[in-house]
């Protein structure tokens, strides 16, 4: 009797499948934890500024890792621009890519993908992204407010075969080294990437000796549909409809008007789709958004508003659909730069979201987190006698509150949602010539509310060497761009950047902006909190009194902003002086006008602070 050439029948268990996609999942982490590990750059040890996925052959996000989540999103695009330039991937490939106009965020952030073998079918893709410290051009750590195109910016590598057949082409290796000044840096980071995604394919490589790839793909299966079911669900929390917003960037050119980002959403049959028709036409300078970042940035706001339960992989991501113009803000033509887009640009089209999803889903819009406005600096290290490339994530604002929720504490930008860590203050002193003179939360800098925003810092460091280049990319300075409120909750204060020169002169640092920085100067900055959510007189005021002991709000601010009489000798609420406060501000007129009130109060604050430090 002839055996039978049909295939073993397998029957499929979902523990074990919940095991494999765990597995996929772990695998992503694995990938992080070695970037972590093997990296020369603080940009990536310490800021964490990369993101690492697993894709099957079909160009399926399957598993990523949620270090910085503006990069989540846009890994798909440049899935497609790779596998669409090389149809011929082979065992022991490795491509790279960081064209902003060809699937990637901007130029800083280097894609590395490898395919995954297993017995001689394509069966996976293993791929990191992360945001080099130097990829050529005048950038300082990748950002250069003057350029006016992207040849400005750096060099620009389209897919690109890095690696044939476990074989290095040097020819590629040698051109892109030979274009960046922080070689041992660049370096360093690009070999870590390319170790992780090596032990991606080796744990890969293990998960299917122990399953059939049978198994396997049954366990992707169940996980995309799961997700995509989760997703349709947290989308029909929102009401059938179309709801629309706008916020404008800190754009510095006077002869030209505020660019804004104009967003429409419709929801329908647990279908999200942005269209950011009407949003203004693409700027000179660096903050216009590829696509890929637009598409990221959307994604990632709408999973912010709808919980972090959402896994996040192909599932949820063919929930959205994103509709962008071309030659405007949020799709920018080849050659326009880019490289503040996954900071600045991305925060805009967090916002917008939020603000047109507020009266939808009030109880799950968070309000505005405080803006970046951190330097980013490089130089001459004369002490270790080598180039630093530093990005000051010191200056993380504070976040946005919510119902039920104060915002978090020093946890921005908007962009990496938390997942952006602090430098160690000694390390950043060992490695770069400063000396941090405070590093301290700043008190009053969260927004007043009945959930009060999370606080922003006070970071002050001296300038220990001559010629240090210095950028501060983000927003926040102007009222225009004011960290929002929600439900009737306020604004935090403006960001301030003050710089004391070495004479003794003091003068205002604004965003997007070279400076050059020499021996004894004293940059400091009072980075914002995030908006307040819902009425400070609707604060318990017992509440009101710990935020007063910790040293979170002042006293005066107690009284002024949330109606609450603190005594703080004895560390109690005046429950008299208390009741007739809030009744009389109650009898002034509604939230909303108190709320108007006191944004207003803090602009003209802050101007004057500003004058004052000027004078």
């Amino acid at each position: 009797m002839k055996p039978s050439k049909r295939k073993a029948r397998i029957k499929f268990d979902p523990i074990v499948a919940s095991v494999i996609t765990a597995k996929l999942a772990n695998i992503t982490r694995e990938m992080g934890e070695t970037m972590l590990r093997t990296s020369r750059s603080p940009i990536f040890s310490e800021s964490r500024d990369f993101v690492t996925a697993v894709f099957d052959s079909r160009n399926r996000l399957i598993a990523q890792s949620t270090y910085i989540p503006v990069l989540l999103g846009s890994l798909p695009c440049a899935m497609d621009a790779v596998t669409a330039r090389y149809r011929d991937a082979c065992e022991g490939d490795l491509f790279l890519l960081n064209d902003p106009y060809v699937g990637n965020t901007h130029i800083p952030d280097l894609t590395v993908l490898k395919p995954v073998f297993n017995s001689g079918k394509l069966t996976f893709w293993v791929v990191n992204k992360g945001h080099h410290a130097d990829l050529g051009g005048a950038g300082i750590a990748g950002y250069n407010p003057d350029a006016r195109t992207v040849f400005d910016e750096g060099l620009r590598l389209p897919p690109t075969r890095l690696f044939s057949r476990d074989k290095r082409i040097d020819e590629v290796w040698n051109l892109l080294l030979s274009n960046v000044r922080n070689r041992e840096l660049v370096q360093g980071d690009l070999l870590c990437q390319i170790g992780a995604t090596r032990l991606g394919e080796l744990a890969l490589h293990q998960l299917l000796e122990r399953y059939d790839h049978r198994e396997v793909e049954h366990a992707i299966a169940l996980e995309l549909e799961a997700t995509r079911t989760q997703m349709e669900k947290a989308i029909a929390l929102i009401p059938d409809g179309s709801y629309s917003a706008e916020r404008p960037l800190d754009f510095r050119d006077p002869s030209l008007p505020q660019p804004r980002i104009r967003l429409k959403i419709t929801v329908k049959n647990k279908h999200a789709a942005f269209d950011y028709f009407g949003t203004d036409a693409e700027v000179p300078g660096f903050l216009n958004s590829s696509y890929a970042n637009t598409v990221s940035s959307s994604w990632q706001a709408l999973l912010g508003a709808l919980g972090k339960d959402v896994r996040m992989n192909h599932g949820s991501y063919e929930a959205i659909s994103v509709a962008a113009p071309e030659g405007t803000l949020v799709n920018a033509r080849d050659p326009a730069p880019t490289t503040a887009c996954t900071v600045v640009t991305c925060a805009a089209i967090v916002e917008a979201t939020w603000l047109a999803l507020a009266d939808a889903i009030p109880d799950r819009i968070q309000a505005c987190w405080g803006k970046w406005c951190g330097p980013h600096t490089e130089g001459f290290n004369p002490r270790t006698r080598r180039r630093f490339v530093s990005i000051h994530h010191f200056c993380k604002g504070g976040g946005g509150a919510t119902e039920g929720i104060d915002g978090w504490n020093h946890v921005g930008p908007i962009s990496s949602m938390g997942g952006a860590r602090a430098p160690d203050p000694e390390r950043h002193e060992m490695t770069c010539p400063y000396f941090l003179e405070a590093y301290e939360y700043l008190r009053d800098s969260g927004g007043p509310g009945k959930w009060r925003g999370g606080l922003g810092v006070r970071y002050r460091f001296r300038v220990l060497t001559d010629n240090v280049q210095f950028v501060a990319a983000g927003g926040g300075l102007r009222p225009e761009t004011a960290t929002f409120g929600t439900a009737g909750g306020c604004a935090a204060p403006l960001s301030i950047l003050m710089l004391e020169r070495t004479g003794g002169a003091s003068e205002r640092l604004d965003v997007n902006r070279r400076y050059v920085l020499n021996h004894g100067d004293v940059v400091e900055i009072l980075a914002n909190g995030g908006g307040g959510f819902g009425d400070p007189l609707a604060r318990d005021p017992e509440a009101v009194l710990k935020d007063v002991i910790d040293g979170i709000v002042s006293a005066e601010s107690a009284r002024r902003d949330y109606g609450v009489a603190v005594e703080t000798t004895s560390r109690i609420v005046d429950r008299a002086e208390t009741a007739r406060l809030r009744s009389g501000a109650k009898n002034n007129g509604s939230a909303e006008k108190r709320k108007a009130e006191f944004n207003q109060r803090e602009r003209e604050i802050t101007t004057e602070e500003e004058n004052n430090a000027k004078a």
